[in-house]
């Protein structure tokens, strides 16, 4: 696709407005994990190194419009973009109604831009106001390209130069390689609490894949379209057509879902419920699955060891409580140790990867999370579309 991109334009005394992802998890007034903010770093760095007057913004959380609040600001993300760069750094939090001062060199954090009014509905007037500070616009927020807001989208109509940074070029080239120029035998994990809301992408998978592992309450209702019990674990049926009818697809294309023979169970979901391993066919009215069972999870490693291309988003399992945590585990270090070209998503699937400490054996590990999804579905992202239309 036809893209500019940051690293070949001339940026020496350009003012440049960079939408990042720095939408981070804060606990207790502290940032507990930094990953989107190193991520984004790359694209800041580059175009400071090359003379250009700095702007980045971001969401954080979600602010109602028009409405600060300190809980969402991103006074935390400038301390930490201080302490981790060698450039001046400033929040700036009235930048539409107070001019401010900036030289080449220099990075100023624009406020949450969820705070402005008419930013997720994508208002031209913001969005002017957004292209009227810089000469070019750098798109580096993959994971907010499915959205069509103002500092995502709207600001690319108007600024004279939009294009794309490291970072998202970097997600970008990851998706194609993984979704549209696979190396085969392709097969996809995902994993999650409910069908509803993957169905759109395991159907389009479905199309795709060599083999489609299920897992968590999405394996539940599989579980129950193949006729066996699943007792009161959670599961949505009102979708077992719908999974019977993704498992005939798959089997009328040669491609399979990978056979479910043992579960682990417990009464309730609790740090110290007992976990009990089970045969598909021992499940009990009273039981809830919380994980699959170790048969289960060597078959799936079997297809990881053969697969040549891995898409992975969702665990399979409870994996936040050790003892429903195996299958994930086990699932994660295999995928981890596979020679397949391997690219995970989501936030779930993050925390699994920084949880089991395989992150550098994962190929690529994207920041994205309803983007991916959507771009995996076959949907054209917005961000995609305006930064094509722009070239």
């Amino acid at each position: 696709m036809n893209i500019k991109r940051l690293v070949d334009l001339n940026l020496k005394d350009k003012r440049v407005f960079i939408r990042s992802d720095l939408n981070v998890p804060i606990q207790d007034g502290k940032i507990t994990s930094p990953k989107r903010i190193l991520a984004s770093i790359p694209s800041i760095t580059f175009a400071l190194q090359k003379g250009a007057s700095v702007m980045v913004t971001s969401h954080l959380g979600r602010p109602e419009e028009g409405k600060f609040n300190d809980n969402d600001s991103l006074k935390l993300v400038v301390e930490f973009l201080k302490n981790h760069l060698d450039y001046p750094v400033r929040l700036v939090s009235d930048w539409d109604s107070k001019p401010f001062d900036i030289t080449p060199g220099q990075l100023i954090v624009l406020e949450n831009c969820r705070f402005n009014i008419g930013e997720k509905r994508n208002e031209e007037v913001l969005a002017k106001k957004y292209a009227s500070l810089a000469d070019i616009f750098v798109m580096d927020a993959f994971g907010t390209a499915h959205r069509k807001e103002a500092s995502t989208y709207g600001i690319a109509e108007y600024i004279d130069i939009a294009c794309a940074g490291i970072l998202f070029l970097a997600e970008l080239e990851a998706l194609e390689k993984a979704l549209l120029n696979p190396s085969r035998p392709m097969i996809a994990i995902v994993g999650g609490s409910k069908v509803s809301s993957k169905l759109s992408i395991l159907d389009t998978l479905s199309d795709k894949v060599d083999q489609l592992i299920v897992g968590g309450g999405i394996a539940n209702t599989f579980i129950k379209a193949m006729g066996f019990e699943v007792g009161s674990s959670m599961y949505e049926e009102e979708l077992v057509p719908a999974a019977k009818k993704i498992i005939d697809k798959l089997s009328k294309r040669g491609a399979s879902l990978p056979v479910i023979s043992d579960v682990v169970c417990g009464k309730k979901l609790d740090a110290n419920e007992r976990a009990i391993t089970k045969n598909i066919k021992d499940v009990s009215q009273d039981d809830m699955i919380f994980d699959l069972g170790k048969d289960s999870v060597d078959e799936i490693v079997k297809c990881i060891h053969n697969a040549k291309t891995i898409i992975w988003n969702g665990p399979i399992g409870v994996f936040e409580f050790d003892q429903f945590a195996k299958g994930t585990e086990t699932m994660t270090k295999a995928i981890a140790d596979a020679s397949a070209f391997s690219l995970a998503g989501g936030g779930d699937t993050i925390a699994a990867i920084e949880k089991f400490n395989v992150a550098n054996d994962i190929s690529y590990v994207s920041t994205a999370g309803g983007a991916f999804l959507e771009f995996a579905e076959g949907k054209k992202l917005p961000a995609i579309e305006i930064l094509e239309r722009r070239f």
